[in-house]
């Protein structure tokens, strides 16, 4: 088969001010075959707003006509089209539309690449005050309250740091959930309209942070959650103790050892010695 001649570009777009389209992000919207928008109403705002020319087709790119465009984007690749997708703001397929499209690319050997710049996780992350050597981003909620509950519950124990986005008509609420799962006192920042003229991050506890909301808020959301404390180690004379324990019932030594040691992450033969030299 011969080699596919188009390619897919995901590009990056301001997440409000304007300075941050970067060149290459400007050069594709002037060269591009094929332009794909989350919103091409806001696509020819951005193009105004840079003083640029969309040379290329623009088409729609929702949520709602993602999988329907699908088939006439791939086309477009196959017969030599660059198609440059871009969503509202930040990264296209992090929560916005894209990666069903960079999914079938690679399932058919198109090639897909990336000019890289603005995303509203990492600069949150960044801005946030809280640590950033390990994260997980998780998306949107639930909206209902019970399912967003156990949302929380799954994050009771994570040790990362997460970066969820919310609308502001669901803050408070979701704030006060978790408040309910997590403990009042776990750390957190909301950032909200990052880089536009009324940016604000709020840093504080998850129960400041939910008598903060309850006045409302506006704009774009993107909330960051410290990770969980690790659990103190179990102290040994615990873990002797335990063996001792599950032996009287009638277990072997050595099972009880091996089992207690990996469940708390001590060493085997560690843990063995201590119970027979006790």
């Amino acid at each position: 088969m011969s080699p596919v001649s188009g390619r897919l570009v995901l590009a990056a777009t301001p997440l409000g001010d304007i300075r941050d389209a970067s060149r290459r992000l400007i050069d594709l919207l002037t060269s591009a075959d094929v332009v794909a928008a989350e919103d091409t109403r806001r696509l020819r705002a951005l193009a105004s707003a840079l003083e640029v020319t969309i040379a290329g087709r623009v088409v729609s790119f929702y949520d709602q006509v993602e999988l329907s465009r699908l088939p006439g984007l791939l086309e477009a690749m196959r017969t030599g089209s660059t198609v440059v997708l871009v969503t509202d703001a930040g990264m296209p397929s992090v929560s916005d539309p894209g990666y069903r499209l960079a999914a079938a690319c690679a399932d058919e050997g198109i090639p897909v690449t990336c000019a890289p710049g603005p995303s509203a996780v990492t600069t949150a992350l960044a801005v946030s005050g809280l640590p950033s050597d390990r994260f997980c981003f998780e998306g949107f909620p639930p909206r209902k309250g019970g399912e967003r509950q156990r949302w929380f519950a799954a994050l009771v124990r994570e040790p990362r740091t997460t970066v969820f986005f919310e609308s502001p008509h669901r803050l408070a609420a979701t704030l006060a959930d978790a408040v309910t799962v997590l403990g009042g006192d776990r750390r957190a920042a909301v950032c909200r309209e990052l880089t536009k003229t009324y940016e604000e991050v709020r840093r504080g506890t998850l129960a400041e942070l939910a008598a903060w909301a309850e006045a409302g808020a506006r704009g774009e959301i993107t909330v960051v959650l410290a990770g969980a404390d690790p659990e103190p180690a179990p102290a040994l004379e615990d873990l002797v103790a335990e063996v001792k324990r599950r032996v009287a019932e009638g277990e072997r030594l050595k099972v009880a050892a091996a089992e207690v040691a990996e469940r708390s992450g001590v060493g085997k033969k560690a843990l063995y010695d201590a119970v027979v030299g006790s």
